[in-house]
């Protein structure tokens, strides 16, 4: 007979990538985000399953059903650089507040096992001390709390490092857990915010064990469209506009790749540099085979770009959201929002299936039990 799958509750659901990498090994019993447009792309993707639309602080924890999992990736802007590194009290990361307010109000019906998915930035915010916050809710609550850093790069052609936090309610299964640190997944960023922690919460503190995964074997140009759509690309103007703002040593990295007549691309990334103690914007080049962190569409310079080359020319234009949705994972039958800026969105937002899919197989399964763990094998 059949075994059943442990649930799980999708919190900042956006389109659902988590659910992605959860399929097989958990059921989602409940999903909700804020976004209109992230959740018709989600109830485009699951169209047997409702997602409730709306602010986190205005759920009814009563109308959330009981759970083994619930995994929240709240908002990341207050905590980046990017955000302005306003924390977990302002207003979009704060939204934290909100999900645990549900968690608490459900009292015994709470979850087992929660994943917090964010920036590695919850680590340094206001000097650590949004991190020992948050870590401390969960121990005040009963939770035994670990947590690594994972790059996306392990899995998929995209430098990609968040921070995931996992805390658990109950005997810890054998063998999820090490005495001493991994440097893999829990570098000295990490273990420096772990010391930070006060006595009380680190006695609740646990170094989670996951395995390291195959080698990758895709690169960044395998998953491009060399057919691209005439429209996308960027003027020649715009392209040696580009390359001038290009140091030597990346100027010669282009150089050597005209030499070649064979189609390839490079990730391009434009950054403020202080030189002679000016600021100078630079265009950086890589082909390593990766992609930068993809972002969410806020103006034109977020968008990461592509310089292509073949038979000795150079075109200029932006990764497109097909493209930027297979390196965070996704299969082509998943659906998408028309138009590329709102694509962009509920993907740059979102998070690397693949990476999901390693802990829920790893770790998750086997937390929530040995028949979900089965389930995952």
């Amino acid at each position: 007979m059949a075994r059943s799958r442990p649930t799980f509750l999708e919190f900042f659901a956006g389109g659902g990538m988590a659910r992605q990498g959860l399929a097989g090994i958990f059921d989602c019993a409940f999903a909700n985000d804020f976004d209109p447009m992230k959740c018709a792309t989600y109830r485009s993707n699951y169209p047997d399953d409702e997602i409730v639309q709306g602010d986190v602080w205005n759920l009814d924890a009563a109308n959330v059903p009981a759970a083994q999992l619930a995994w929240a990736s709240f908002p990341c802007q207050d905590l980046s650089l990017a955000g302005g590194r306003r924390g977990l009290n302002a207003p979009r990361s704060g939204a934290f507040w909100g999900f645990w307010n549900v968690i608490e109000k459900q009292r015994e019906r709470a979850p087992k096992t929660i994943v917090i998915e964010n920036v590695a930035g919850l680590l340094s915010s206001h000097n650590g001390r949004d991190f020992t916050a948050l870590v401390t809710e969960f121990a005040d609550a009963g939770y035994r709390v670990g947590a690594m850093l994972i790059d996306a790069a392990m899995f998929s052609p995209q430098s990609r490092q968040r921070l995931f936090i996992i805390a658990h309610k109950g005997k810890l299964p054998a063998g999820l857990t090490i005495d001493e640190h991994d440097p893999v997944f829990h570098p000295s960023t990490l273990c420096a915010a772990v010391e930070a922690l006060p006595d009380k919460t680190h006695m609740a503190w646990v170094w989670w064990r996951l395995p390291y995964p195959a080698r990758r074997n895709a690169d960044l140009v395998s998953l491009l469209d060399r057919d691209a759509p005439e429209h996308v690309w960027r003027s020649e103007e715009a392209t040696q506009k580009l390359m001038a703002q290009m140091a030597p040593l990346h100027r010669q990295r282009v150089e050597t790749a005209l030499a070649d007549p064979a189609w390839n691309a490079g990730a391009v990334f434009r950054r403020i540099r202080l030189e002679k103690g000016e600021r100078v914007q630079r265009a950086e080049i890589r082909y390593d085979g990766m992609a930068g962190c993809l972002r969410t569409p806020a103006g034109g310079s977020s968008k990461q770009l592509l310089l292509v080359t073949e038979n000795g020319r150079a075109r200029l234009r932006p990764v497109l959201a097909r493209e930027a949705a297979r390196l965070m994972g996704l299969e082509d039958s998943y659906r998408l929002p028309l138009g590329e800026t709102k694509a962009l969105k509920v993907v740059g937002d979102g998070v690397s299936v693949p990476v999901v899919r390693w802990l829920g197989q790893h770790l998750l399964a086997p937390l929530a039990g040995e028949a979900s763990a089965r389930a995952a094998a």
